[in-house]
């Protein structure tokens, strides 16, 4: 029942060699809708041996802030810059919406492959394919294997019936080839997805002059809640019934991550690799993910739904095996990877727009802060120039924030988001209007009583939006428990005092067409030209 972790892999965990002086290969690996508390290494009794030895033999990050939902995390651990940024504020890319990262943005793919590195994707674009130059491989993979949107059947590997499962890479003459993968029907995707991986790495090995860099974006546990029959009774006889399945999706990525590192090992690159794992965002409460003890879950921007459950594992770092308690965002790692791939080999074909994050090398491998400050999300109507922000102007005006108070709403509106959220040092701010409060996580991920979840366990709650201020002492009330707004004052008006600072540069959103011109055939692919 049990997986054993590869002996290989004790053993060059805990005996790693000298590191090389060479530019470092990048493994980035991200997990999607994985609850905080749903691995081994947290208590869990998710079956994650492959996770738990990397994360305990280097670094734990207690403090790594994400998005609450998935395409804002992407896009901003492809481009190092915050939503309000990149336009990605307003929220989840749909199948059909003509919107990407803007072409003016440098990918994280692009800085590296100017580096010298080769960059391969594989897994979960979602970061926009309504053309063909926002599609991976014209965003600075070599090649992509996957899928272009932000959920598919992972054995139909279907999204609202239509396929998306394909092979990316560019010919002699730099034309994008796009081989659809029809023949890969009933095959289960997390293990596509190992695979591929350890053939890119594989055939990539030690003896290559250039640097690997792997984005590796599993779908894994995104509903829907999918997994083999005969995995679910390798990984997961002991878990409950309802989570059997979700847990049996997290233990088969994690044979994934083993697979992967194995042949780090037999290819001479793992003592020059710096491994980096996270979730995008909270777990999802209807999959019965834990963010056990945290409060909130994806959607949310409490610290259920932003705390990303991350470790960094490299012979390169001067310190491992620890937890580290500094603020880390989402923005630093293009920053960090930027300095630790060294400088240009190639000429620079755009102006890189400026970066949010900050080089937190220093913090991971010696334990020093970096930063103290982080934007959790700013939202405001009147950066929408479309129906959504016209009817947000409306509706914000009939739910006026409240000092020191928090209300939930007699009925919906979804587009009164006029909301702002921010982190410094342990305090948190959140204050405005559609604030979704969400409640307490159980460590099983099991909940009676989902509107209760929802909305915090307010007996009169209706919905999940609120008007108000919360403060949170994040040192004190890791839970967040207890709004202690109305005790510190001074901090609001701090923390306030910054929101007029970020308002001026939020990237004002147009009209976003939507289209079903991408279905073409009983396939998803890219509709218009620039």
């Amino acid at each position: 029942m049990f997986e054993q972790v590869s002996l290989l892999l004790v053993y060059r965990v805990l005996h790693p060699e000298p590191a090389q002086s060479s530019q470092p290969n990048i493994v980035i690996i991200v997990a999607d809708d994985m609850g905080y508390h749903d691995v081994g290494f947290r208590g869990s009794p998710i079956l994650t041996p492959h996770l738990d030895t990397l994360a305990r033999s280097g670094v734990i990050l207690e403090n790594h802030i994400v998005s609450s939902i998935c395409s804002p995390s992407r896009a901003t651990l492809m481009t190092g810059r915050y939503p309000i940024h990149t336009g990605f504020w307003r929220g989840n890319l749909k199948p059909t919406e003509e919107f990407g990262l803007e072409l003016e943005e440098t990918l994280l793919p692009e800085m590296l492959k100017r580096k010298g590195y080769a960059t391969h994707g594989v897994g979960k674009w979602h970061c926009g394919m309504h053309t063909w130059h926002h599609t991976p491989v014209a965003r600075g993979f070599n090649t992509f294997f996957g899928l272009y949107l932000g959920e598919q059947g992972y054995f139909s590997h279907k999204k609202a019936g239509v396929l998306d499962f394909r092979e990316n890479y560019t010919d002699d003459e730099g034309n994008i080839v796009d081989k659809i993968k029809y023949d890969l029907k009933g095959q289960y995707s997390t293990d596509l997805f190992s695979s591929r991986s350890v053939e890119i790495i594989s055939n990539h090995g030690s003896s290559s002059i250039n640097p690997l860099f792997l984005y590796l974006a599993y779908t894994a546990p995104h509903i829907p809640i999918e997994a083999p029959a005969e995995y679910v009774t390798q990984y997961a006889p002991h878990i409950s019934e309802e989570r059997r399945e979700y847990a049996t999706m997290i233990s088969r990525m994690d044979h994934g991550v083993g697979m992967i590192v194995d042949t780090l090992v037999d290819q001479g690159m793992m003592d020059n690799t710096i491994l980096l794992f996270m979730t995008d965002n909270g777990a999802y409460f209807k999959a019965h993910g834990s963010n056990y003890p945290l409060r909130g879950g994806k959607s949310s921007f409490l610290e259920g739904g932003v705390k990303s459950l991350s470790f960094v594992y490299s012979p390169l770092l001067e310190k491992s095996g620890y937890t580290n308690s500094h603020l880390h965002h989402l923005t630093d790692w293009y920053a960090t990877f930027n300095n630790l791939a060294g400088p240009d080999m190639q000429p620079v074909s755009k102006p890189q727009l400026p970066l949010d994050g900050v080089n937190i090398w220093p913090s991971l491998s010696q334990n020093i802060s970096c930063r103290d400050e982080i934007l959790y999300e700013l939202r405001d109507p009147t950066k929408r120039i479309d129906e959504r922000g016209f009817r947000g102007l409306h509706e914000s005006k009939k739910y006026p924030i409240r000092e020191h108070e928090i209300s939930f709403r007699a009925e919906n509106s979804k587009y009164a988001q006029d909301f702002f959220v921010i982190r410094w040092k342990n305090w948190k701010l959140m204050t405005g209007t559609s604030l979704e409060i969400q409640g307490w996580d159980a460590e099983s991920g099991m909940h009676e009583d989902y509107r209760g979840f929802l909305c915090g366990a307010q007996v009169h709650c209706k919905h999940a939006l609120a008007s108000g201020t919360l403060l949170f002492d994040l040192g004190a009330d890791p839970r967040e428990e207890t709004n202690v707004a109305e005790h510190h004052p001074d901090i609001v008006d701090r923390l306030l005092g910054r929101k007029q600072d970020f308002l001026r540069g939020v990237k004002t959103m147009p009209y976003v067409r939507n289209s079903k011109e991408g279905k073409v055939k009983g396939v998803w692919r890219p509709w218009n030209e620039l």
